[in-house]
């Protein structure tokens, strides 16, 4: 009999263990979503976030969509360079990672234009809790997670 039960439960470790983690994909469902979609519930969102009046928000809108535009295209290009098995060599990084802090620079620019100084301020707060939110999913990814953590969300 305990030979039984503790098959059982073996069994059904195994079986869980065996199951594919996707929780990489799973992100806020954004990637279904074309870039003006994307830009469209972006805006909405800071919106109800930050209290942003008409101008503000058009304002915004086009700066998101230019962003997301240029996003998908990077996004494509490094598709394309996995698919071709091929890795950016280190200067290509070097210049990819200048172009991306370049790119946070002048975006922190243009809301600071965009935005009165309290709202600035709070996106700047809502800027380091998703960066924090972001570090906090990576880990728990590359170590399997956390059980407790688990429990907390479902």
């Amino acid at each position: 009999m305990k030979k039984i039960i503790l098959m059982t439960f073996l069994m059904a470790g195994i079986t869980i263990m065996a199951q594919p983690r996707n929780n990489r994909h799973q992100r806020n469902g954004m990637e279904q979503f074309t870039p003006e979609q994307r830009s469209e519930l972006q805006v909405k969102k800071l919106t109800l976030e930050l209290d942003l009046n008409e101008s503000q928000q058009k304002e915004i809108k086009a700066f998101i969509t230019d962003k997301n535009t240029k996003m998908e295209a990077h996004r494509t290009a490094m598709k394309a360079m996995k698919e071709k098995g091929t890795k950016p060599t280190s200067e290509e990084r070097f210049a990819m990672q200048s172009k991306m802090l370049d790119e946070q620079i002048a975006t922190k620019k243009r809301m600071q234009k965009i935005l009165t100084e309290k709202q600035f301020e709070k996106w700047t707060a809502l800027k380091e809790e998703h960066k924090g939110n972001r570090m906090e999913n990576r880990q728990e990814n590359h170590q399997g997670g956390h059980p407790e953590k688990q429990q907390k969300k479902g």
